[in-house]
């Protein structure tokens, strides 16, 4: 939760964010990622650590078939970075992406294939 100084001498306050509020602004750019899911786990597979270089961000997702993985990283990275640094202050030193599993969609059911008169079988 971000904690609020005020000073009443005109002084400007000062905004601190925890840990809690980076993860979720990841994983409100995780849920607009498309093609991947989060790993249903307490932090969602978020874990957020302050250092002096900046933000480390350590993410585990689950893609969709059909989509190409490093891809995927490079834009669940770019997200995360872009979201963070434009709703914090922080800047955003490292993302870390970590692709768990591949959801298999079902196979949709084929129409029956009609023939034509030509094609069907004669009756003897």
């Amino acid at each position: 939760m971000a904690s609020i100084r005020y000073n009443p001498n005109g002084q400007k306050g000062k905004i601190t964010y925890n840990s809690d509020i980076v993860s979720g602004i990841a994983a409100l750019s995780l849920r607009e990622t498309e093609g991947i899911e989060l790993v249903s786990s307490k932090n969602n597979g978020i874990k957020v650590c302050f250092e002096k270089e900046g933000v480390f961000v350590d993410i585990s997702v689950i893609a969709h078939y059909g989509y190409k993985v490093p891809e995927l990283a490079f834009r669940i990275q770019q997200n995360i970075k872009q979201m963070v640094e434009s709703m914090t202050k922080y800047k955003i030193a490292k993302v870390d992406v970590h692709v768990t599993s591949v959801i298999f969609s079902a196979p949709k059911a084929q129409p029956p294939v009609e023939q034509t008169p030509a094609e069907q079988p004669a009756n003897a």
